[in-house]
């Protein structure tokens, strides 16, 4: 059977649109459901769960948008593939049984959307099963109830079982999930973030798991749980007036943390808000958010050539996949399509597609140590960040994660190796060597505070060897401020952000040498030495292909270098990007660096920071 191609010309301005897009992705994955299978099998590469596993994820993760398809009124051409495999996965007698499940197994994971689906369709899913084959489905479900998790975003998982099993009639049991809220409760920062697990990062999980999820509770289960119900609307309410910051105006989000390849999950938030009703921005301004974000995805080649979702994030690419993305895994973006749950009399589908609301230039979200900045048209925004340490030590931790910046234009660049400045993804960041080629950076802070100002931490490359970081918003620019107190020489090289090399692209160093500028297709990268007691190189590096999430060619960083002899050293630059503006010849802010203070000047504005 010949694959469908995805349609990537599809408008997404109305219901049909959105439907179209979801039937689209589905049958492009029809060619590889085969009758009395209990998974589906799209690929050769693999996670830590293994093959059959992963197969049987694939599977679950369509689900994500045929449940609401359905509960919308919607038809899925496939369906009788999917109720199968349900039937053949949960009978204990079928060589297709999903099995018994072990701890930390990917398979609570999965569960989640049949508890989502039973909620949304209540009855209505139950009526395709005899009673015996419903019994099947709740035994397979409930053995999550009591079982052996991380501490994390997957207490949701026997959480949106349980709730499926009330709303459809089934047996559920409400002491399960007011432990597993319980647990989750350790973890709430306050303001509406959460941390994902004690200690754990901030990232997309707090918007697509627990918001996501909280929200899909607080819809189904007000009845039954309104105080829980209120709190978690009242959270969600609050963690949307900052999530709100992390879009541009065309629809792109910064891109940060593990799990990017679930790509428009970073917008599924807004969906579960839209399904919920909740009360925070109007309907037209969360319907404007989530179609500009599909319509900037379906601009991107996610797909492979046979139409399916690939690992990666605007490319395929496996060097950025995380060790539980399974060929099938992608498709947790079909969590965007709870929209479809919604009939097209509400108001979310009545309402006009608004534009982003007017924002402020910087944005401070003390929880998740991050200030966002936008430039004057909000199309390229800005996350500065204090770093977060991943204590899994996912894939490309330091990459995802403690940058001094990220971009929604120009993102970030992985490490392909620690040996040769090229591999050391050194975009947004300050590498250091002792002149022997392995590089390292910021990876975990042992100090860090955040104030309107700026963001500040402290950390240690090296036990003898401490960078105190003051990154500041400055209208069009960010600043970087390092003290670097080293007790052995070491070499230093600090990276802007990373743009496409090809042989259009041109690198223009000032005259002072303190100064670069690099022009590419997608845009412009300046990096600018601003302080004339230390001086630094102007210089670029070009990083393998596939580098970059953005783009597959080869990447170009803009960089200052120099050799420090042990001692204590100060490091100021100014940096920015756009991709839509010609910012060559853009004023270079006014730095004055005294004693513990640093005073900058630019445009008007002015501010004064203490270096202590």
């Amino acid at each position: 059977m010949t694959p469908n191609k995805v349609k990537t010309d599809n408008p997404l301005r109305t219901r049909d649109d959105v439907q179209y897009l979801l039937n689209d992705l589905l049958s492009a994955v029809s060619p590889y459901t085969q009758k009395g299978e209990s998974g589906i099998d799209l690929g050769n590469s693999t996670t830590h769960y293994g093959k059959e596993i992963a197969k049987m994820e694939a599977l679950s993760r369509m689900l994500w948008g045929i449940f609401p398809l359905l509960a919308g009124g919607g038809e899925c051409a496939d369906l009788p593939f999917y109720l199968d495999a349900i039937r053949h996965g949960t009978d204990p007698e079928h060589p297709q049984y999903w099995g018994k499940i072990r701890d930390f197994d990917q398979r609570c994971v999965e569960m989640a959307a049949f508890g989502v689906g039973l909620a949304l369709l209540e009855k209505r899913l139950l009526q395709h099963f005899t009673p015996q084959e419903q019994q099947n489905l709740a035994d397979w479900l409930d053995q999550g109830r009591d079982a052996v998790i991380p501490n994390n975003n997957w207490n949701f998982f026997p959480i949106m079982v349980q709730m499926g099993f009330k709303k459809s009639g089934l047996p559920w049991d409400s002491n399960a999930v007011a432990t597993r809220f319980d647990l989750m409760e350790a973890y709430y920062l306050g303001d509406g973030w959460y941390s994902d697990g004690p200690g754990r990062p901030r990232d997309y999980y707090i918007s697509m798991a627990f918001h996501y999820y909280g929200l899909l509770y607080a819809q189904n289960m007000a009845d039954v749980d309104a105080p829980r119900a209120y709190m978690l609307r009242q959270r969600a309410e609050l963690f949307a007036q900052d999530f709100i910051t992390l879009f541009s105006a065309g629809g792109q989000a910064v891109p940060f943390g593990r799990s990017l390849t679930y790509r428009f999950a970073e917008a599924a938030f807004w969906s579960a808000a839209a399904y919920s009703q909740l009360k925070v921005f109007t309907p037209g301004v969360i319907k404007g958010l989530i179609l500009r974000h599909l319509r900037h995805w379906l601009k991107q080649p996610i797909f492979d050539r046979d139409g399916v979702l690939s690992i990666g994030y605007h490319t395929p690419n496996l060097v950025m996949a995380e060790d539980y993305n399974a060929p099938g895994s992608p498709y947790w973006a079909c969590k965007l399509f709870l929209i479809l749950a919604l009939p097209q009399e509400e108001a979310f589908w009545q309402a006009e597609e608004a534009p982003l609301p007017e924002l402020a230039r910087t944005h401070c979200i003390p929880h998740a140590n991050q200030i966002l900045m936008r430039d004057d048209e909000s199309q390229h925004v800005v996350m500065l960040t204090s770093g977060q340490l991943e204590l899994n030590n996912f894939v490309n931790t330091e990459a995802k994660y403690t940058k001094f910046a990220y971009s929604s234009e120009f993102g970030f660049t992985l490490d392909r190796g620690r040996y040769g400045l090229n591999h050391a993804g050194c975009d947004s960041m300050l590498m250091l060597c002792e002149g022997d080629g392995y590089f390292r950076g910021r990876r975990d802070c042992v100090e860090t505070r955040i104030t309107e100002s700026f963001i500040y931490s402290r950390w240690l490359p090296w036990q003898d060897v401490s960078v105190r970081t003051w990154l500041v918003p400055c209208g069009d620019w960010h600043l970087r401020i390092h003290h670097l107190e080293n007790q052995r020489p070491l070499d230093t090289a600090e990276g802007g952000f990373a743009v496409i090399q090809d042989p259009t692209t041109k690198a223009e160093i000032s005259a002072g040498q303190q100064a670069i500028t690099v022009t590419a297709r997608n845009g412009i990268s300046r990096i600018v030495g601003a302080d004339d007691k230390t001086l630094r190189e102007a210089s670029t590096v070009v990083t393998p292909p596939n580098s970059s999430i953005m783009f597959a060619e080869t990447a170009v960083i803009p960089l200052l270098k120099s050799a420090y002899p042990a001692g204590s050293h100060w490091l100021i630059s100014a940096v920015c990007a756009s991709a839509s503006q010609d910012i060559s010849t853009l004023a270079v802010p006014e730095i004055t660096h005294e004693g513990d203070w640093l005073h900058w000047q630019y445009q008007g504005q002015s501010d004064q920071i203490s270096l202590v």
